[in-house]
């Protein structure tokens, strides 16, 4: 009988090893942007179109590679890193093994360009199917140029695996910023389909980071920084106001390079422990430094997984080095004036207040009107003047103040009726029913023929807003509310990858947003029913919920995004409603679908029968 074991051919390999290191574009930027940074690049761009899926390249300014080495460079398991055994336990590079470009290779077609700064000369190389097309000399800057196109090309269904444009965009971004994370020190650009998406100088930690996540970062950041003889720790962590209900700016890396580490995370919570709710999580850059002896990063195809000699002395470290910096940063000032020397020769800055002056601002009428009560909008007209008379005019034949300062409630008369019968004809004898009644500013009493019901009245409006939405999504679009001064909304690149995606569905709702420019767009309407004035604080809501629910993937896009806006535009607990208001609450509330529960399944009131209260009074 013939042997039936044999070895595999070099390109049936390679494809195995693409499966683990090269899963989507990203999986190629990290291992490219890595290859780069250990070349010795100072300047280092990120050139992606198509979300990566038609072109992925480098360019770099690094060391370059002789003809021999970038042939070699493709070969799997070919490696500069690694001499004898014991370099393994003590790698300081990003990458070591060898597998990146030769599983980029057999999955992608290739091009390099590439010199050393000694030669004259570079090298051209194209690779298609881990076979090399060509190879020639050519002209070529000093450093590095790689360039992937057609991801998947000949492996057909891992291509139809892969995620829309704005998703897959959304992994390279995230990766990009791991690696620029790691080296404040080098420059990085990221371009997506010819428009710049990132641009960042080379600078400090803080610097990278403000980039990154933005100035409105600059006072929220705490300094951590503890040093011993067994590690070093340092890095940023956010204050805790600036604690999000998503698992999003948390980076942890040792030795510069980023890792995933569920045991670390739980050592930064537990610092943060009684200062954030359970359910936030806090922001965080933290950088470990140890001999890489005490550490083992061959543990995971993609190295984003490590295992420490002692996993009990880093967790003590880190939370330790969290809750020292923590204990101080109520002391620590608010500006940072390293940013900007001038603002230490003002006087604001070098003189101290005196009690003449304190005295002075405070006797002021301009201090008075915004420090007593109601001041700061109160007109005192004459007698004789016409304004006395203009709320009798509006109050005559219009609904009351509150109802016209708050349309985002949804209670609006044209909106009694959606389907069946009014609520007050279902529940109770309007004659002989007493009225509704608010208590605490977040529940409604009901009476009813044989008891009454208790009406929690923000999830009541997350019910109704839900169904409103809902049809919006499916068919019936929400009408939309053109603002009469456009707002700019700039925001973090993440964010701005993930609005573009949302911007079909959030048409539909009733969101006029379009892009304007880099990472910026313009809120040129709201649903009619919105309060607007706010749409900044709206739209960074709705994305920070949209994240929350993200990991929930029985629900579609446009589910998801219907039950975030459900819940960010009803009614809170702790604001008090008209008694007009509170009718067409429940109006509403009962003319919708499943009146009885919110769409995350929470009740929205709660009855109590006669019988019921009878017995607990023991009658």
């Amino acid at each position: 009988m013939a042997d039936i074991i044999q070895l595999l051919p070099d390109n049936i390999a390679n494809q195995i090893a693409a499966g683990e290191v090269i899963q989507r574009p990203a999986s190629a930027v990290k291992e490219l942007l890595e290859n780069a940074v250990d070349a010795g690049a100072t300047h280092i761009q990120l050139i992606v179109a198509d979300a990566g899926k038609q072109l992925v390249q480098v360019i770099d300014n690094g060391k370059g590679m002789s003809e021999s080495d970038a042939r070699m460079s493709f070969e799997r398991h070919a490696t500069s890193k690694i001499k004898g055994i014991d370099d393994l336990f003590h790698i300081k590079t990003m990458g070591f093994r060898g597998e990146a470009l030769a599983s980029i290779a057999a999955v992608a077609q290739v091009e390099l360009r590439s010199r050393r700064a000694e030669d004259e000369l570079g090298t051209f190389i194209e690779i298609e199917k881990s076979v090399v097309v060509k190879q020639e000399p050519c002209a070529s800057a000093t450093g590095t140029s790689i360039s992937m196109k057609n991801l998947f090309f000949n492996v057909p269904a891992r291509r139809n695996f892969l995620k829309s444009n704005p998703v897959e965009l959304r992994h390279i971004v995230d990766e990009f910023i791991r690696v620029a994370l790691s080296f404040p020190d080098i420059f990085f650009s990221l371009s997506s389909n010819g428009q710049e998406v990132f641009h960042l100088e080379p600078g400090s930690l803080k610097q990278r980071l403000l980039q990154v996540l933005g100035n409105q970062y600059s006072t929220k950041l705490v300094n951590v920084k503890e040093e011993t003889d067994y590690m070093n720790i340092y890095g940023f962590v956010g204050k805790p106001d600036t604690a999000r209900k998503t698992r999003g700016d948390q980076y942890f890396f040792v030795n510069n390079r980023f890792i995933r580490s569920a045991y670390l995370n739980h050592a930064v919570m537990s610092a943060f422990d009684e200062m954030i709710s359970k359910d936030s999580f806090p922001l965080y850059a933290l950088f470990i430094d140890l001999d890489p002896s005490q550490v083992d990063i061959n543990v995971h195809p993609t190295k984003q997984e490590i295992k420490f000699e002692d996993e009990k002395i880093i967790y003590a470290f880190v939370q330790a080095a969290v809750k020292h910096s923590l204990a101080q940063f109520s002391i620590a000032p608010s500006l940072d004036f390293s940013l900007n020397a001038e603002i230490q020769q003002l006087d604001a800055v070098n003189k101290p207040a005196t009690t003449g002056s304190i005295d002075s601002v405070a006797s002021s009428s301009l201090f008075k009107t915004f420090t007593q009560k109601n001041q700061a909008h109160k007109i005192d007209p004459d007698e004789k003047s016409e304004l006395r008379h203009w709320k009798e005019f509006f109050t005559s034949s219009s609904p009351s103040s509150t109802d016209l300062q708050q349309p985002q409630k949804g209670v609006s008369d044209d909106n009694f009726f959606i389907t069946g019968r009014p609520f007050r004809d279902v529940i109770w004898n309007a004659e002989s029913a007493l009225p509704l009644m608010q208590i605490h500013n977040t529940y409604i009493i009901a009476t009813t023929e044989n008891g009454f019901l208790l009406v929690h009245q923000q999830l009541a409006h997350e019910r109704i807003l839900y169904d409103r939405y809902s049809a919006a999504a499916h068919g019936k679009k929400m009408a939309a509310q053109r603002s009469l001064f456009p707002v700019t909304v700039e925001l973090t690149a993440q964010d701005s990858v993930l609005l573009l995606e949302l911007l079909p569905d959030l048409l539909d709702l009733g969101y006029l947003v379009e892009p304007f420019g880099s990472n910026t767009f313009v809120v040129q309407g709201t649903p009619a029913d919105v309060l607007q004035g706010n749409e900044k604080h709206a739209i960074d809501l709705l994305l920070e919920q949209y994240k929350h629910f993200s990991s929930d993937i029985k629900f579609s896009r446009r589910e998801r995004l219907v039950r975030c806006l459900a819940r960010q535009q009803s009614i809170r607990g702790g604001q008090s409603l008209s008694a007009k208001e509170m009718n067409v609450l429940l109006e509403e509330l009962f003319a919708c679908t499943a009146s009885n529960v919110t769409p995350g399944g929470n009740p929205t009131y709660i009855e109590f029968k006669q019988d019921y209260l009878e017995r607990m009074f023991g009658r």
